[in-house]
């Protein structure tokens, strides 16, 4: 029973860490500016490209997971 309950937490634990790139990507005003800059690009732009490589580790995170 007990380990039942541990993996039901494991469970919910990389659910709500899958949420965290979907929260940040639909959070608009959190990025909407263009300063910082980094190499010429605005932060709107390369905040984005970021986070696309963010949710793709922590997707594959939680693949392996099992989750």
């Amino acid at each position: 029973m007990a380990d039942r309950k541990l993996s039901t937490l494991k469970r919910r634990l990389w659910y709500i860490v899958l949420f965290i790139p979907f929260f940040v990507a639909v959070w608009v005003p959190f990025f909407n500016r263009i300063e910082p800059s980094l190499f010429g690009i605005p932060f709107f732009y390369w905040f984005q490209f970021v986070w696309i490589v963010v949710a793709a580790i922590v997707t594959g995170l939680a693949y392996l997971a099992k989750v």
